[in-house]
């Protein structure tokens, strides 16, 4: 009963519906759901909503004595972001970064477009500021308010009303944001958001982000809630945050609203599932467009940085992951594979079904197969929206596409197979947020909701190993419903970065009293009486981004929660690591409802009958039921089976059990082991190579995602530069994660070094190491860990699984193994030919950290070289375990069989590709005086090429020698590039193309020559002299402007963006990673932070892009200081010449390398050069721009 007698209401305002969950002042529950735009209807789907539930006439006053409150989530944030529908926003930023979030982390967001849509910023104009505080506190450059003022007022006189302030190290420092925004107020913006408020955490580039999207988004979320207000009169209201927790309207803000629905969601599962004795869940939210995923166990997982929408949000929002599968993902087939979405038919024209002459979807395949049957579908459809599901259009449809695929299958055949690949895309999805960061995902209970959930649950399920699932009466709006449950939360955090120490713990606990009185107080204010708090201390090993969540306590205790948690997450402890507090997060939270549902269960009867479906490729029977008839007439029901309801339909899959618990809940349960072994034969089938591709890019995925974690150096952490992949019994290349192009083509030829040499010595439980670049190796610092898998009885190994990964220091004549003037292989660094890391499950660390500190260059830090290598075999042993469980499901014959299918098909696309190519040829000439020459020969009847790259230079004295495999990687990077599909690069994109390189040329060169420019220089020439050949792409940085500094204790290394070449279709981009590598950039904070250096300033070179009917993209210019003395050096290209146009486009302006002595005379550095640095002494950096394209 509702004690207030007074209404209540729970909205979710989607992009397409409008939820809304009502309790009637009599206890009673009500549900509508609106079309959230419908202009001829109602201004506001959720006003019209209220209005309706009350009886109220549109025209008149919402009588606001009635209503005790509304809580509600919205996506006007949301589509105002995607739409880029914000306020004018104005940025005021540190002097030297005006173009900082722009740049990002300079990695481009697909790996293998030529064309690089970037997306649109969101601030309008950017103001530098003459300030600067450093890392520590100290200030460098005072701040002057006064000529800043003067561009304030002409902003603010231009229309400028929203203005974020960022400063470098604001986070810490903040007193100059806070003078800013002091003057900010006063010239009169109405809109202030400075970092330090927005985004309390280090990072500028996350921080700043976040700070813009805050002033972006929220005037217009306060026009929304004015115009709310304004109709509610006095009503209490009540916002979902993307946190989970609710916020009075007065208090949110648009940082805090991007995923305010999905956030009610996830609650609504949660406290629901938890009301019937389920505190393990995965959330499965599966709609019309898209799918969200969640994990939870005991707390609410939250992400502190999310990409949406191209911006970077850094403040904590709840952890879900979204792939682009839903009801309305559109089906395909391409030639060979059957393909899901990624996009969706939508609501206009919606599903096939729809009679708005749509295409085919998953919608449509569930009612092909009986899974939806149109009598009990709403009839809203066709010109007078009172037509039910369209079968005979669906029929029609799936019979031309069958005439398209030209087998015996049948339609129902074909559509079963569209619904398996959907299904393991969202079992895929589901592994991310749960095996890949160490749960045991069988020990959890599905929670299904959404419109589409039900009808896939069951499948889903049997993919996991899941033998429960959780389906709410009101599972269709659950969203809506979450709103209601949820407590108010108020999130406070602090950035710490100091070692756990018994020393810092008191200080510690007078910060966590500090914040949670501010958080008590924000909730006070909100007239929350009842609060209770969640502290956390997010604790990494010293050198570490991962950090993991424990609950604050004393030192001990949290070391040993951090151990157990890092053990767990990531295979191994460091226990003579430091452990550093990176910050602490207090939640204040109270004033949630329990479970609001007492007794809604139905009184109605309704026809039980048995139908047909199409299950396993046969008509199968099955019963169709209400979930009403559940706990009345019938008790229990096994499947197969449809259990309808109000909101949705639930397929019941055979072995499996439903009945309603005590609350009406639908639980299904497994009741009879699911048969694994699943016959499919090894002939190519279009439906299983889809699902295979998938698969197999899965497990490479999931091994870059443990390595990410648990590697300690930056290079690997944070910059990303390292590579997975798996590996037939030959050593081909089947499937790789989307990481560094170079590594991928080459890792092939490491792993066929170790088939060689070992024959039948490689045993279940080695582990190799090499990095020998004339053994499938790049360069010295690019290690590579390989783990051979076998099956059950086998004698050889069936596959392989590799990680490739870059390095600090391996050793050589410089810190950081890049030296610019090496001139054999010996002065980069220690070389490992077939290392054997582990030797049935032993690792052998003293031989191996023996071997890293002998030799005339030893590595400097060969702590940490272990580190990483420990990381990678974790990585390795993720793939392993991935291979074991899908050849128990599938069989080892057919994972055999399909990864040389999943080659087939990548080569059937090159070789369409080849066709279209014509004989061409080139001379690529470089800064040092090489010349990279050749020809390309196309024979059309066999469309396959030869590229011959006779009259190359000879190998070289300098180390821009490329190490065969590199020529090969680049030759496979471009004609991927050349297939405008999602193919994955395996080692059939090869196949059709035949290399031919002289032996001793500077691309495939003779031990012991100096190699270490080619991997990094080299590799850029090729990718470009091959564009420019075949006239794709004119030329672009061609460098990647590689940037080492350190001494005997530190060791940094960076490459830098520039820009890509003009295609026929579009310019360049600019300030970004091209071809070869796609490594980031380190945050310029963390830099600061953690190195000796200041980030004078960074960016963009404008007209540095050459000229054309399509401009080049532009380069970057960076300047950065040193603050003691050390080695500094940089290997680059396009330092003389310049990166060529095409057709009749502008060449790119060169790049430049300077050094400013601190006295102010300036050295002008060579393309590569290593030189001395002293405390104030500048490196600037200019990189090259992208070449244009056709005349002007």
């Amino acid at each position: 009963m509702n004690t207030d007698n007074q209404w209540q209401f729970w909205i979710d305002r989607g992009g397409t519906f409008t939820d809304v969950i009502a309790q009637a002042p009599k206890g009673e529950i009500k549900s509508l759901k609106l079309l959230s735009e419908n202009a001829a209807q109602y201004d506001d789907a959720a006003l019209a909503a209220i209005r309706t539930l009350m009886d109220t006439s549109p025209t008149d006053p919402i009588d606001s004595d009635k209503i005790s409150s509304v809580k509600m989530g919205t996506t006007v944030a949301t589509n105002a972001l995607l739409e880029r529908k914000g306020d004018r926003t104005l940025l005021i930023i540190t002097k030297g970064f005006k173009d900082a979030l722009r740049i990002g982390y300079q990695a481009r967001p697909r790996l293998f477009d030529l064309n690089v849509i970037l997306p649109e910023q969101l601030y309008e104009k950017t103001i530098e500021v003459n300030e600067r505080i450093g890392a520590h506190g100290e200030i460098i450059t005072a701040l002057n308010l006064k000529s800043l003022k003067k561009q304030m007022e002409i902003a603010r006189r231009g229309g400028f009303s929203s203005v974020a302030i960022v400063c470098m190290h604001g986070y810490r420092y903040p007193d100059h944001e806070q003078k800013i925004a002091a003057l900010a107020q006063e010239i009169g913006f109405k809109q202030i958001s400075t970092s330090h408020q927005t985004s309390p955490l280090m990072k500028l580039i996350g921080r700043g982000d976040t700070t813009v999207v805050d002033a972006y988004l929220s005037p217009l979320l306060r026009r929304y809630i004015d115009n709310m207000q304004k109709e509610l009169g006095s009503v209490p209201l009540y916002f979902m945050q993307s946190n989970g927790g609710l916020a009075n309207a007065d208090f949110f803000r648009g940082k805090d609203a991007i995923l305010s629905g999905p956030a009610g969601g996830i609650v609504g599962a949660v406290k629901s599932a938890a009301s019937s004795g389920f505190d393990k869940i995965i959330s499965f939210d599966m709609g019309g467009t898209s799918t969200d995923v969640s994990h939870y166990d005991g707390d609410y997982e939250r992400s502190t940085e999310t990409m949406i929408a191209g911006v970077r949000i850094r403040t904590p929002m709840m952890n879900i992951h979204t792939i682009a599968a839903g009801g309305g993902s559109i089906i395909s087939y391409d030639g060979s594979r059957f393909r899901v979405g990624p996009d969706s038919a939508g609501a206009d024209p919606g599903p096939c079904c729809y009679r708005n002459d749509g295409p085919l979807t998953i919608t449509d395949c569930n009612l092909l197969l009986g899974f939806i049957k149109a009598d009990y579908f709403p009839k809203t459809f066709g010109k007078n929206a009172d037509q039910p599901l369209d079968i005979e259009a669906v029929r029609q449809k799936f019979q031309t596409l069958a005439a398209k695929i030209g087998n015996d299958r049948s339609i129902e055949e074909i559509a079963e197979g569209f619904v398996d690949i959907a299904v393991e895309n969202m079992a895929a999805a589901i592994k991310k947020i749960s095996t890949e960061k160490g749960y045991d995902v069988r020990d959890y209970t599905l929670v299904s909701f959404g419109g589409a959930g039900g009808q896939h649950a069951c499948k889903i399920a049997d993919r996991l190993g899941i033998k429960k699932i959780f389906i709410h009466p009101f599972a269709g709006i659950l969203s809506a419903y979450g709103m209601g449950l949820a407590d108010h939360r108020v999130i406070k955090e602090k950035t710490i970065e100091k070692i756990l120490s018994k020393k810092f713990s008191q200080e510690l606990d007078k910060i966590a009293a500090h914040l949670s009185k501010d958080a008590k107080d924000a909730l006070k204010s909100q007239n929350i009486k009842k609060i209770n708090f969640h502290k956390k201390v997010h604790i990494k090993y010293s050198g570490s981004d991962s950090s993991i969540a424990v609950d604050l306590n004393n030192v001990s205790d949290m070391k040993q929660k951090f151990e157990g948690a890092h053990k767990r997450l990531f295979g191994f402890i460091s226990p003579n690591k430091d452990l550093m507090i990176e910050k602490i997060h207090v939640e204040a939270f109270g004033g949630g409802a329990k479970d609001l549902l007492n007794n809604t269960k139905s009184h109605k009867k309704h026809k039980i009958t048995r139908i047909e479906i199409f299950k396993d490729a046969t008509i199968s029977k099955a019963t169709l039921i209400h979930r009403d008839d559940l706990s009345q007439s019938i008790k229990e029901i096994t499947g197969p089976a449809i259990i309808r309801e109000d909101h949705g339909i639930n397929y019941l899959e055979k072995g499996w059990r439903a009945f309603i618990d005590k609350k009406n809940n639908l639980i299904l349960e497994r009741i009879q082991k699911i048969t694994l072994a699943k016959a499919i034969g090894t002939d190519v089938d279009p439906i299983q190579l889809e699902i295979f591709n998938n698969l197999f890019m899965s497990i490479a995925e999931q091994m870059g995602a443990v390595l990410e974690n648990v590697a300690h150096s930056v290079n690997i952490k944070e910059r990303l530069d390292f590579s997975c992949a798996l590996f037939d019994c030959q050593g081909n290349l089947v499937a790789n994660a989307p990481h560094m192009p170079v590594h991928l083509g080459s890792m092939g030829s490491s792993i066929k070094t170790i088939i060689e040499n070992r024959k039948t010595t490689i045993k279940k439980g080695d582990v190799y190491m090499l990095n020998d670049p004339y053994h499938g190796g790049t360069h010295l610092p690019d290690m590579t860990v390989i783990s051979p898998y076998f099956n059950e009885d086998d004698k050889s190994p069936c596959f392989y699984v590799a990680t490739r990964g870059h390095h600090a220091d391996i050793g050589g004549i410089t810190p950081g193994s890049m030296p610019p003037m090496s001139k054999n292989i010996h002065e980069e660094g220690i070389l490992f030919d077939d290392f054997q890391l582990v030797e049935e499950g032993a690792f052998n660390e003293k031989a191996l950290y023996d071997a890293l500190t002998h030799g005339d260059y030893p590595a400097r830090n060969p702590e940490q070289n272990i580190a990483d290598l420990k990381g990678q075999i974790a990585a390795n042993e993720k793939g392993l375990n991935e291979l074991s469980r899908i050849s128990n499901h599938y069989g080892n014959e057919t994972i055999i069989a399909y990864m040389d299918h999943v080659q087939n098909n990548a080569e059937e696309a090159v070789r369409r590709i080849i066709s279209t190519l014509k004989n061409s040829s080139f001379d690529y000439p470089l800064d040092n005086g090489a010349h990279i020459r050749g020809r390309v020969s196309i024979d059309q009847k066999s469309r396959s090429a030869t590229i011959d790259f006779t009259g190359t230079s000879s190998e070289l004295k300098s180390n821009f020698n490329a190490p065969l495999a590199i020529c090969h990687a680049a030759a496979l990077y471009v004609f991927r590039c050349l297939v405008d599909d999602d193919i994955p690069l395996n080692q059939g994109c090869l196949k059709p193309i035949k290399i031919i390189v002289p032996d001793r040329s500077m691309l495939n060169p003779s031990f012991p020559c100096a190699v270490v420019a080619g991997n990094v220089e080299t590799s850029q020439a090729i990718v470009n002299c091959l564009f420019l050949s075949f006239e794709i792409m004119a030329a672009s940085q061609g460098t990647m402007n590689n940037i080492t500094f350190g001494n005997d204790d530190i060791q940094y290394y960076e490459t830098i963006a520039g820009g890509m070449g003009a295609t026929a279709h579009n310019n360049g981009a600019s300030a970004i990673q091209s071809h070869m590598t796609n490594s980031r950039l380190t945050d310029p904070e963390v830099l600061e932070w953690r190195y000796p250096v200041l980030l004078k300033e960074f960016k963009i070179r404008k007209n540095s892009g050459g000229r054309g009917h399509y401009n080049g993209g532009d380069g970057v210019e960076r300047w950065l200081q040193f603050l003691q003395d050390m080695q500094a050096a940089i290997i680059s290209n396009h330092r003389t010449i310049s990166p060529p146009g095409l057709k009749g486009g502008e060449d790119a302006a060169r790049g430049e390398n300077w050094l400013q002595k601190a006295n102010g005379s300036i050295l002008k550095l060579k393309s590569s050069e290593q030189v001395s640095v002293q405390k104030g002494d500048i490196f600037i950096i200019k990189t090259p721009g992208g070449g244009g394209y056709g005349k002007l």
